[in-house]
């Protein structure tokens, strides 16, 4: 019981779920946006569902770290590059993100201008599908980043689950936010993009700091809300 007063493993725990809750922003975006294609009363099942299986991915590779370090061994050389089990799942995670980020900008601008986007071919199956490709990609980069900062397996297991907690809890109000507001939806395609960039340039070993990419993101999300902020107070003025 030595553990309940060790203000080093608390600090490691704190350190470690709020580091985890902000490399889950961009699962509960992506989950919140790929879920908008299913009818309305399906939405907060098919979030649940993706947020899910990304808290079990994470406890699956948390319960395997042999194999999660060995994921970083080389399996070919190309040209003095060498390619490793996690820069493919990266390549093709980021390659996701792209085309999925460049789909979905496409149809808010060139879709159907009346709003009522056809979602005939968005099952809950194939919605799931993509939720579970992404948490794969989302799932190796948050637990090699919780291997590396902490080795004690309780901590980073306790970690993640609170974390996920926290972000099931927030991607009702998150996706909401975004459905209500289109310019919202267009701001976090472009993070998605932006992330699937990062991910490309990780699995080819040109590593871009995360730090640099959410304060982009903070920065645009800023002015975001300030437009939102003056829309309103001219909606009310008139």
């Amino acid at each position: 019981m030595d553990w309940i007063l060790d203000p080093t493993l608390w600090a490691s725990l704190a350190t470690l779920t709020a580091l985890e809750i902000i490399l889950g922003i961009d699962n509960i975006i992506f989950v919140s946006i790929v879920a908008e294609s299913l009818p309305e009363e399906r939405r907060p099942l098919a979030r649940r569902v993706g947020l899910g299986l990304a808290l079990i991915l994470r406890l699956i590779m948390l319960s395997a770290l042999a194999w999660i370090v060995g994921l970083t061994a080389p399996i070919t050389e190309i040209w003095g590059y060498t390619l490793s089990w996690r820069d493919l799942i990266l390549l093709i995670g980021g390659l996701f993100l792209l085309y999925k980020g460049t789909h979905e900008i496409h149809n808010s601008v060139e879709g159907d201008h009346g709003g009522t986007r056809a979602k005939v071919g968005a099952t809950f199956a194939a919605v799931i599908g993509q939720i579970i490709v992404l948490d794969l990609v989302f799932s190796i980069d948050s637990v090699i980043t919780a291997v590396g900062m902490v080795q004690d397996l309780g901590v980073m297991i306790a970690a993640v689950v609170i974390a996920m907690a926290v972000m099931i809890a927030a991607a009702g109000p998150i996706a909401g936010f975004i459905e209500k507001h289109p310019t919202t939806k267009m701001l976090a395609l472009s993070f998605l993009m932006l992330v699937g960039v990062a991910l490309i340039a990780d699995g080819m070993h040109f590593h871009i700091p995360r730090g640099y990419i959410y304060f982009a993101v903070f920065f645009s999300a800023s002015v975001e809300v300030l437009n939102l902020l003056a829309k309103r107070k001219r909606a009310a003025a008139g």
